[in-house]
């Protein structure tokens, strides 16, 4: 496909844009990944720690569908990632300052909920600038670019914390907030369409109809409802896979917490990065339907290795195939569903809606993951989760027929401008 000729607003517009999405990945997770180390070292307990986690993460899952309904509706989208930025890091600096239960958990909530909202701006954003023929190609660039933020965040956070405590972490964090704040503030509000944010307009630059399609547009989408379907089942095995498997390494003696944690963050996103590159231009080429198909054949394999290989070396391949199936999935999903909603101006609360699916299978794998590991050992539990993933594939070559017009080419939309599935 070739890209359409950009504006001088819209070029201008990507460079932050991108940066944005470097940025943000740190101050997204903020102390996240360190919180359960800093709130042991202060005395807290395995099951507070956890509960307060659970609360975070609950508010988060069930606040990214509003949070994309209010992105469709705001003509401000910058702001949704400004003030959000800022309260990610003020609720972060809170718990260096007290670690009362009710403080903590009133942080994590306020984390959860701010970062609820960016992801769904971003994307909107990118969608406004760039439309939904360069959304794909765009939309690659960003997650290649947030997968390198992540691991440049964690690689720095490790170190930091390691030479100078965990106070370090934090302002690490406030300086990716203010960077990302930056970044957002240098992307001119006129370049962002806010009709062809939400899915209103054509790639000509014609609006669809004017008027947004009610809620119950989510509900009658069929390839909508078999995407989210499909990734719950997926999520379901795949969210304990790496916490168990970190448990199994170093229960079995074969290598060190703290350099297992560095490593399969490092080679996960690592391998993100050309994926989600490699996803673009499949996706260009062969519509999203295959991307998806291979991103959902990942888990089962990574079970099937995770439960053969329990050592240090094993954190490889078991990584590499993570990468591959959430690098694939990070570009894909979101071309997806603004694709199959184009034209109803919800693309963005169904963005959020399918998040909170995933978000719920991911949060209900850790319990049933552990579960299991309690019961029959961890070889068999990984083999379990991967068997998850099953259902996925099932669910995409049952329907494969109602599937793959949805998940066509991306540049359908400029040859046909209609939508490609949200009247399914």
């Amino acid at each position: 496909m070739i890209d359409p000729p950009p504006s001088r607003l819209a070029e201008r517009a990507l460079w932050p844009l991108q940066c944005l999405n470097l940025f943000m990945a740190d101050m997204q997770a903020g102390i996240g990944p360190f919180l359960g180390v800093f709130l042991l070292a202060h005395g807290w307990q395995s099951g507070l720690i956890g509960s307060v986690m659970t609360i975070g993460g609950v508010a988060g899952m069930l606040m990214t569908a509003p949070a994309g309904a209010l992105v469709d509706t705001t003509k401000r989208k910058r702001l949704y990632v400004i003030i959000p930025g800022i309260c990610t890091v003020l609720a972060s600096g809170i718990i260096l300052v007290s670690q009362s239960f009710w403080l903590v958990a009133a942080s994590q909530v306020a984390t959860a909920v701010a970062g609820a909202a960016i992801g769904p701006a971003v994307t909107g954003m990118t969608l406004g600038i760039v439309r939904q023929a360069g959304f794909n190609r765009q939309n690659g660039r960003n997650q290649a670019f947030n997968h390198a933020g992540n691991m440049i965040g964690a690689g720095l956070s490790g170190l930091l914390g390691w030479k100078f405590g965990f106070t370090a972490v934090f302002w690490l964090a406030a300086l990716f907030g203010v960077l990302s704040i930056v970044s957002v503030l240098l992307i001119p509000a006129a370049a962002i369409d806010d009709e062809a944010a939400r899915g209103l307009q054509n790639n000509s630059g014609d609006a669809k109809d004017g008027q947004a399609g009610g809620f119950k547009v989510l509900l009658a989408c069929k390839p909508l409802l078999i995407l989210a379907a499909a990734l719950a089942c997926f999520h379901l095995g795949n969210g304990a896979m790496l916490p168990l498997y970190g448990l199994a390494v170093v229960a079995a003696k074969q290598g060190d917490p703290a350099s297992l944690v560095a490593i399969t963050i490092v080679v996960a996103q690592a391998v993100m990065i050309v994926v989600s590159l490699i996803a673009m231009r499949v996706a260009e080429a062969r519509g999203y339907w295959l991307v998806l198909l291979i991103s959902f054949l990942a888990l089962p394999l990574r079970g099937i290795i995770a439960a053969h290989v329990i050592n240090q070396w094993g954190v490889y391949p078991v990584q590499v195939l993570d990468g591959i199936g959430a690098g694939l999935q990070s570009v894909a999903v979101p071309g997806l569903v603004a694709r199959i909603l184009n034209g109803t101006g919800r693309v963005n609360v169904g963005q959020g809606a399918v998040m909170t699916v995933q978000g719920l299978g991911a949060s209900l794998s850790p319990a049933i993951g552990g579960w299991i590991a309690q019961g029959v050992g961890y070889g068999p539990t990984f083999l379990i989760l991967g068997s998850f993933a099953l259902g996925s594939i099932a669910l995409w070559l049952g329907f494969a027929t109602v599937l793959k017009p949805a998940c066509g080419l991306p540049d359908d939309e400029a040859r046909h401008g209609a939508p490609a599935g949200a009247s399914t």
